[in-house]
């Protein structure tokens, strides 16, 4: 049995044979994170994983379906580290994800640098705006605001802690687009495949996902736009896979 908190509830985790735990008024992963964990590069078989800002932990969780690979989860907020501890738990997956309670800042320090074939990472996306413009739930301010984590923060640790040739993924917004690909030029992240994810056909693009290499060589690839929903407000054929697996055939 797993013990949940207050508001907390135990929810499937889409696609896999997994559960984790979410609360509505503290944390609950959005499409943004199910979408990273399908985009970023991971090996099969053995390596070293980190997640940063990993929230309730689904990023890990995802990833551990895909490889047999260790994987660590970095989340600042007590609160949502111990929800990621309790999720890995009752997946009986604490041989293969370890949740570490801390500033991704000092990570490389505490773990060493270049020590990880992939870093993956969902940041806060916004800037901090002025105090009476956060949101109130302190939880939700930190998740989405700038507050202890910066794009560059997240951008050059990635780097520090990435051995040469390891692989970085990012979701963020486009509009921080071009800060992305000049923090990640200025921190030794090659950008080799950046995705646009639009909301409906004939909507701007409203997200990006964009994978980077320690020390590769320019040859930047666009791929194909994913689109999530469609005309009749149904989810696209390729997100309904990413969501909830690919459906047999009769």
């Amino acid at each position: 049995m797993v013990k949940l908190v207050e508001d907390e509830r135990l929810d499937y985790l889409l696609a896999e044979n997994l559960r984790i735990i979410q609360s509505p008024s503290v944390f609950s992963f959005s499409i943004d994170a199910v979408l990273l964990a399908k985009f970023a590069y991971m090996p099969i078989q053995k390596g070293n994983v980190i997640d940063l800002c990993t929230g309730n932990g689904v990023i890990p969780l995802l990833l551990s379906t895909r490889s047999k690979a260790q994987i660590v989860g970095v989340e600042i907020q007590k609160r949502l580290y111990d929800m990621a501890v309790r999720s890995v738990e009752y997946n009986q997956l604490e041989e293969q994800i370890k949740m570490i309670h801390g500033d991704i800042k000092e990570m490389p320090q505490q773990l060493g640098y270049g020590k990880y074939d992939v870093v993956t990472c969902n940041p806060p996306y916004f800037i901090t705006p002025k105090q009476e413009m956060i949101n109130e739930n302190e939880h939700l301010a930190i998740a989405r605001h700038e507050i202890y984590c910066t794009l560059e923060d997240a951008i050059k640790v990635s780097s520090q802690l990435l051995r040469q040739g390891g692989k970085a993924a990012f979701v963020h917004r486009p509009g921080r687009l071009m800060d992305i690909l000049t923090l990640m030029k200025q921190y030794n992240l090659e950008p080799k495949r950046l995705r646009f994810v639009y909301p409906k056909p004939g909507k701007e693009a409203n997200t990006i996902l964009i994978e980077g290499i320690k020390y590769g060589k320019p040859d930047l690839k666009i791929l194909p736009p994913l689109v999530v929903y469609d005309h009749a407000n149904e989810y696209t054929k390729e997100v309904e896979e990413i969501l909830y697996g690919k459906k047999d055939k009769d």
